[in-house]
């Protein structure tokens, strides 16, 4: 997921059962456009994790699973499977947690393979016998996976990154990265007559709510950095920024291209029209809006006739945080929600009139009847609604609650609305009209 939300053609190579999670696994791999060829079929069942998590931060987790090993015959066919596969594509991550489905047998046959097409291996270990690696172009392991491997307590830093370097030669890896917590990342070649071989990349995460998944996260933003042709250094500094985005969110959440663009763009001042932005405009600026620490609050509406009331909601959702988003119905939204004679203001006007109100950060259009995708989409920390509304009752609540968001509900301005506004003009002519008349 962290390999597609960067943009890249992804092929997912693996094992799963004939059950209820291997249905749900599929459906959210085809929604992100994954190519599940590579994966076979077991007798045993798909592994599945929970997370019990507590004030934003995850206590344990629970892994239900077989510990059976997996049948010879699937493992050939998931050895010749992800092998073929090598053919295909620019990078392989060999993502190892010690299920069963990385064996020796294929980490040798799928980086002989792609030695052979040099295409570069990165492989994220779980077990401390390295040379099960060999030929890889880095092993991406923590310093506890390090101390394991190396048998030197994680806490002797210098020593275990020393001991660390001997393992590049050992095994034939062209370097080891060595991710290392609140510290960053250290990139480790052999030692040369004035060069040490080590480069490290300073952490940056501004605030750690869950670090699931991080390590996930530096080796396909590595990957992906390295098979578009950057330096190692840099690929390294642009995966320790993904990891810094991932780890203040809560949950496994994998990281998205426009969230790395937005933290590499610098802010600018804007005017009233450069708030009217697209989806794929608002997605980089809601990015860099979160990087810099902003509290990102969504409220949507049809806004058509502006008065009072709407003034107050806008203003109330500002005080919920720092940056408001406002989703805007489109004229077809309007129409089928209201009916054939709304809205008396078209769409760029009342986008228009909207960006214009200093409580307004940004103004996006949707032309569906809700606005659930966009929710989704931009994942704001707080989901506001006017109006006579539950949170329970709220589109998208759900969503926002169970990433750690709130949903916040203001009461209207008792008296004030476009319906009535609209039933006061037509019951009160202008002059002209009563002359017509």
């Amino acid at each position: 997921m962290n390999l597609a939300g960067l943009g890249c053609q992804t092929f997912l190579a693996g094992l799963w059962g004939s059950d209820s999670e291997q249905a749900e696994l599929a459906a959210i791999l085809e929604r992100a456009s994954i190519n599940t060829a590579g994966v076979v079929s077991s007798s045993l069942p798909t592994i599945s994790k929970t997370r019990i998590v507590g004030r934003m931060q995850q206590l344990l987790r629970l892994d239900i699973e077989s510990r059976d090993p997996v049948p010879a015959i699937e493992a050939q066919r998931l050895q010749e499977r992800a092998t073929e596969l090598v053919a295909k594509v620019h990078a392989v991550i060999l993502s190892d947690y010690a299920k069963g489905a990385l064996t020796r047998s294929l980490c040798e046959s799928v980086i002989r393979a792609a030695r052979n097409a040099g295409i570069p291996v990165f492989a994220d270990p779980k077990t401390p016998d390295f040379s099960k690696y060999s030929g890889a172009t880095t092993v991406c392991p923590n310093l506890g996976e390090l101390s394991a491997a190396t048998g030197i307590p994680s806490h002797h830093t210098d020593e275990l990154l020393a001991a660390a370097q001997a393992l590049v030669t050992e095994h034939d890896f062209k370097f080891l990265t060595v991710t290392m917590s609140e510290k960053g990342i250290t990139v480790l070649r052999p030692p040369s007559e004035g060069n040490p071989g080590i480069y490290h990349s300073p952490a940056r995460a501004r605030e750690v709510f869950d670090v699931s998944g991080a390590g996930d996260t530096v080796i396909a933003t590595l990957a992906a950095g390295v098979a578009g042709g950057l330096q190692i250094e840099t690929a390294v500094d642009l995966a320790n920024l993904a990891a810094g985005i991932v780890v203040s969110k809560v949950g496994t959440v994998p990281i998205a291209a426009h969230e790395l663009v937005a933290a590499l763009t610098p802010s600018s001042g804007l005017t009233a029209g450069e708030k009217i932005l697209d989806l794929d405009r608002l997605k980089l600026r809601v990015a860099e809006w979160r990087s810099s620490g902003e509290t990102i609050v969504f409220t949507n509406g049809c806004f058509d006739l502006l008065h009072v009331g709407h003034i107050t909601l806008l203003e109330d959702c500002r005080r919920f945080g720092s940056k408001l988003v406002l989703g805007l119905n489109a004229d077809a939204s309007v129409c089928r929600l209201k009916g054939p004679t709304r809205p008396i203001v078209s769409e760029r006007e009342r986008a228009r009139v909207m960006a214009a109100l200093a409580a307004v950060d940004a103004v996006v259009l949707f032309e569906e009847d809700t606005p659930l995708e966009l929710i989704r989409t931009l994942r704001p920390n707080v989901l506001v609604k006017g109006g006579d509304y539950t949170i329970e009752t709220v589109v998208g609540h759900e969503d926002v609650i169970a990433y750690g968001g709130r949903v916040e509900i203001v009461p209207t301005v008792e008296g004030f609305s476009t319906t009535n506004l609209v039933k006061k003009l037509t019951a009160n002519p202008t002059p002209s009209e009563e002359i017509k008349k």
